[in-house]
């Protein structure tokens, strides 16, 4: 017995203790020993617009007040309808008629997409599509639908002889990369997304979709696509009529620095998914947007989607969203998260964060926006991973939570098991000033567990 006093709640680990939040305000958490520390991660890449917004609450408050719940089988809401409104406003012309189905979290939106693209070719004519193609050392949530899309060999393990088995292609990594990368990556770009066209090909037609994050999430750690790949995997998606899903929910609600990630390459996914910024942690919720042509086959056919949830719509949670995208917009939030713009605070945390490459350790610090990685290597030259068992970035994350700075430690990037890695994801209200305290000690605790390393 390791401990007999345990917690009644089934927390994450039994490994570790795990200290009570009891106050956030900005960038900042504080436990109920009185210390405080910065939430460098966004409290896994969630918390966008800030801890402790009073008008997120008063929103929250006014619509419990009014009305707290009724079934989306027996109603709608205004709130619903004015904020699934806002937000296909938000996602731009590319789902102008097009529609919104709102969830309680990333995990759900995922599940809905996956069925969602079933039905659309169901309704059009294609029963014999099925299959979802999706990438290696992705991830796409934790129900059992969304593990079997996700390539994250650490979290779909045990449970592999659960789950559907689909066909899972590369993805482009160009730190590690299978092929030549010596153009700039565009060849290996193209390299990669023929993956999907011969995965197609392979399935003789019985492809309903496919589904990708436009860039990284904790996978891998806030890697970029090379150039011309994304844009390659939409072709294909179009010549052979297969549904492309862009999973936004990490990069979504303007942590890139644009709306939707995607915009970085201007298109124009048939589905986009959507959790995390979506409430900044607020209440739980989640939303997949659809387009018109995928909404048009099933307002057109049969006339109902066959699936739902008792929570779907929230009308509390979906007064929090509606509150935060306010917030966001008001405050010009996606333009602070634009690393791209000279003095944002995005532009601040790239250069701060670009100074680690001197460390021995760090073998490459990528990302866009307000979302970023740092890996790990035993060896910079030959980009030699640590032993995992020695689990590097969890070392470096406990001894940063030791000074008060939260960043989020996984493994597994280099092949899915070894590998480690921080992906930095902070409030868009992070100041310069915070960022460089954040940075100094993120720097002390990798200089530490290194020296324990040796």
């Amino acid at each position: 017995m390791r401990n007999h006093s345990r917690s009644a709640v089934l927390r994450r680990s039994f490994l570790r203790d795990f200290p009570a939040a009891v106050r956030g305000e900005g960038v900042w958490i504080w436990d109920s020993s009185g210390k405080k520390y910065l939430d460098f991660s966004g409290s896994a890449a969630v918390n966008f617009i800030g801890h402790g917004v009073k008008e997120i609450s008063t929103a929250m408050a006014a619509q419990a007040a009014q009305l707290e719940f009724v079934h989306t089988s027996q109603f709608t809401t205004p709130i619903a309808e004015e904020y699934a409104r806002e937000l296909l406003e938000f996602a731009g012309p590319t789902f102008a008629g097009g529609a919104v189905y709102l969830t309680c979290g990333g995990s759900e939106a995922i599940e809905t997409a996956l069925k969602l693209a079933r039905q659309y070719q169901v309704e059009t004519g294609h029963s014999e599509r099925f299959q979802i193609i999706s990438r290696t050392q992705s991830y796409h949530g934790s129900t059992l639908g969304a593990l079997a899309v996700s390539g994250n060999r650490r979290r779909r393990e045990i449970y592999t002889p659960m789950v559907r088995e689909f066909a899972h292609i590369g993805m482009p990594y160009c730190y590690r990369c299978n092929y030549d990368c010596t153009d700039g990556c565009r060849n290996c770009g193209l390299e990669y997304a023929s993956e999907l066209d011969q995965a197609i090909v392979t399935s003789k037609n019985s492809v309903a979709a496919f589904i990708a994050e436009p860039m990284s999430g904790a996978t891998l750690g806030a890697v970029v696509p090379p150039p011309g790949y994304l844009q390659a995997l939409a072709e294909i998606c179009r010549k052979r009529e297969v549904l492309f899903i862009a999973d936004e929910v990490m990069t979504g609600m303007g942590r890139t620095g644009r709306n939707f990630a995607i915009e970085h390459w201007n298109l124009a996914p048939d589905i986009l998914v959507t959790a995390k910024g979506l409430s900044s942690g607020y209440a739980p919720l989640g939303a997949v947007i659809a387009s018109k042509k995928v909404v048009d086959a099933l307002a057109n056919g049969s006339g109902s989607f066959l699936h739902g949830f008792t929570y779907n719509a929230h009308p509390i949670s979906v007064a929090v969203g509606r509150a935060v995208l306010k917030f966001l917009q008001d405050h010009k939030l996606v333009q602070a998260a634009d690393s791209s713009v000279e003095k944002s605070v995005a532009a601040q945390l790239k250069s701060a964060l670009q100074s680690l490459n001197a460390l021995d350790v760090v073998g490459e610090v990528r990302g866009l926006g307000l979302l970023w990685g740092v890996e790990f290597v035993a060896d910079k030259q030959s980009k030699k991973p640590f032993d995992p068992k020695f689990n590097f970035a969890g070392r470096v994350g406990q001894a940063a939570s030791q000074r008060g700075l939260l960043v989020y430690p996984m493994q597994g990037c280099a092949d899915g098991t070894s590998g480690d890695h921080l992906l930095i994801a902070p409030p868009a209200v992070i100041t310069g000033q915070e960022i460089n305290w954040a940075v100094s000690q993120l720097r002390d605790a990798i200089v530490e567990t290194t020296a324990a390393a040796a």
